[in-house]
């Protein structure tokens, strides 16, 4: 199992930053690349982990429809350190513990394409146990 990871960092570690309970997201708003999607209704960190294990989610309930494919819309490229519980005050900052995905509201978190509107909705049921993220199906809108 190969979790998401950046392979390039300019800084290896990173300020949490103030804005984390904040924000609507503007870009990766629509469904893109496949015919329905799963959107995020809230805001949070996604670890590299959960992605991993909802992406197993779904393709295990979408594995018996041939041509079926997913498409991850978030990347964990956040690093999170982390101290040792009994270390004192100071001595700097903690070492790189694991990288996470800044999701914002409205976001689109995963695609799927090339199956049935139910089994879509099925798989996405399953990936969304496996995130911190309340969540919503949503459908491609053909003009």
């Amino acid at each position: 199992m190969s979790l998401l990871s950046p392979r390039k960092i300019k800084h290896r570690k990173q300020q949490k930053g103030r804005r984390k309970g904040l924000g609507i997201a503007t870009s990766r708003i629509d469904v893109s690349y496949g015919s329905f999607g799963l959107r995020s209704m809230s805001n949070c960190w996604i670890t590299a982990r959960q992605i991993e294990s909802a992406r197993v989610a779904i393709s295990k309930v979408i594995a018996k429809t041939k041509g079926a494919r997913i498409f991850i819309r978030v990347f964990p490229d956040k690093p999170v350190t982390n101290h040792g519980n009994e270390s004192v005050m100071g001595s700097g900052k903690g070492a790189l513990d694991h990288y996470v995905a800044v999701i914002k509201t409205g976001m689109m978190l995963f695609e799927v394409d090339g199956v049935a509107e139910d089994v879509a909705k099925r798989a996405f049921l399953r990936a969304k146990y496996k995130l911190p993220v309340e969540t919503k199906f949503a459908k491609k809108e053909i003009m």
